[in-house]
């Protein structure tokens, strides 16, 4: 059988922790911050763990982590 290609949009945005888990960069943080209160900014630094119901829809695009 062939190899399962990984979905290159997902490979460049989503990593695969060592415990399975999807880590992700924050949400509304592109642009448009002076609308953002400082407090949203300051929460949303870094990455976040994804929710399993979206985690699920991510692994099947990176069939190999």
């Amino acid at each position: 059988m062939p190899k399962m290609k990984t979905k290159s949009s997902a490979k460049k945005r989503f990593k695969i922790t060592a415990t399975g888990k999807v880590r992700s960069s924050q949400a509304g943080k592109q642009h448009g911050m002076i609308k953002r209160s400082n407090k949203q900014i300051r929460n949303q630094r870094g990455t976040t763990i994804m929710s399993d119901p979206d985690a699920r829809i991510v692994k099947k695009f990176m069939p190999y982590g």
